[in-house]
């Protein structure tokens, strides 16, 4: 019966749920990112009392647990469904941000942002795997670059808001207001999405068809390699922006905590919005016959291209050049965002392995993440300033560039048996 309502619920409800996983990716992020705002914060920094490498490490700790959790929370996808794995982590991570704004101690911070960055790992590859279930090649580029707006709204809504809160009320106050809020997403969660635990029967399916998908085998093609290397250097250039640009803005730019997350803010719009735009104009090409490989390639490549601007800002004369070049940048990096998700998660890779080669892949942009927090800000204690951390970006960004020209072929994609195969080998 639950099938059938599924099915006659058609387009509509696919769109939806895809709705709901967008504002879930978007909830994720305002609580990763919060932080950041905090980070520019004189107050906050005099209570923990936090050097330039501190604030490195309080950022970075998320993305160590986001990255090890990720191959687990894959595996989860891939067996036991979308619906309730999703709802369980999504209700622990809301409690733990709200309770960052309770601890006293440095060590508590960073225990606690361990604990977030381990629930918010089942969120990327959950979402993939509904995609890939829900939709086929000529609306994976919107589906994916509308999911994505989730992950640029996210930090453009959050450190406004961010920034609001501690100019207003204080850090305290915005981790308890972030994480509680957050909640209200669980009642249309639980109330539209269909359960799809499988049946002991799909279950078995699954799990003879994950014979077929092992580490060894995906790890050996080309393909999941350039997708690790496209999405490191995507990953770094995108949460170093998430971590460190509010403390840019305000302590090498000379603005205040409350327009750094007004710059912040167009940045992230710039990138959700060219992304969604993108991966649409990338469809529309396709539906009209051409290679689905090269067309996404040809955005990937211009998207990291573009995102090289972001060297201009780092050595602009005037404040108004160096915002334009950061918003500029980070948007041009849009191009590539939606299309580079649908060749290394879903184009070139085979259904079974999805939730697995999105987990290995997203392990890639954590290690990207805690890179970029914690390697910027030794960076930035060492040298005095913001522009070398901005010019290890322009070296990753050339390195995704060439990697998606040259590793992202059909002929290199992971070869594995589809599930009624190995259901029928058995």
């Amino acid at each position: 019966m639950e099938t059938g309502n599924f099915q006659r619920s058609g387009t509509a409800n696919r769109w939806a749920v895809l709705a709901l996983l967008t504002f879930g990716v978007l909830i994720s992020f305002v609580d990763r990112t919060s932080i950041s705002a905090t980070l520019a914060d004189s107050a906050f920094i005099r209570h923990f009392a936090l050097t330039d490498v501190d604030r490195g490490w309080v950022n970075a700790a998320f993305f160590w647990t986001y990255g090890v959790f990720q191959l687990p929370m894959g595996w989860v996808a891939d067996r036991y469904g979308v619906k309730w794995p999703y709802a369980t982590s999504f209700a622990l991570w809301c409690l733990a941000t709200a309770s960052m704004g309770a601890v006293t101690a440095l060590t508590s911070l960073i225990v606690i942002r361990l604990l977030v960055g381990m629930t918010e790992a089942i969120v990327i590859p959950a979402s993939y795997r509904w995609i890939r279930n829900n939709f086929d090649e000529s609306q994976n580029g919107l589906a994916v670059g509308i999911l994505t707006m989730g992950n640029k709204f996210g930090p453009a809504i959050g450190a406004p808001v961010g920034a609001w809160f501690i100019v207003n009320y204080s850090w305290k106050m915005m981790f308890i207001a972030t994480g509680l809020v957050g909640l209200l997403w669980l009642v249309p969660w639980l109330l539209l999405v269909r359960n799809d635990l499988p049946s002991r029967v799909e279950l078995t399916l699954a799990n003879r068809s994950a014979r077929t998908v092992t580490l060894g085998s995906i790890l050996s093609s080309p393909v999941v390699w350039g997708g690790l290397a496209t999405n490191f250097s995507y990953g770094y250039f995108m949460f170093y922006c998430m971590s460190w640009m509010p403390s840019y803005l305000v302590e090498q730019r000379g603005l205040s905590i409350a327009r750094s997350g007004l710059f912040t803010f167009f940045s992230f719009i710039g990138i959700g919005i060219v992304a969604a735009i993108s991966g649409w104009a990338a469809d529309r090409i396709i539906a009209r016959g051409c290679d689905p490989i090269v067309v996404r390639k040809a955005f990937v490549i211009a998207g990291f291209v573009g995102g090289c601007t972001v060297s201009f800002g780092a050595y602009a004369s005037t404040l108004n050049m160096a915002l334009l070049w950061n918003v500029l940048s980070l948007s041009l990096l849009g191009l590539a965002t939606a299309n580079n998700l649908v060749l290394s998660r879903l184009t070139l890779i085979p259904k079974a392995a999805i939730g697995l080669v999105t987990g290995v892949q997203q392990l890639a942009t954590s290690v990207a993440g805690g890179l970029a927090a914690s390697l910027s800000g030794w960076l930035l204690q060492v040298s005095g300033s913001y522009d070398l951390p901005m010019m290890v970006i322009l070296a990753f960004l050339l390195a995704g560039a060439l990697a998606t020209a040259v590793l992202y072929r059909s002929e290199w994609a992971p070869k594995v048996t589809d599930a009624h195969d190995a259901l029928g080998q058995a």
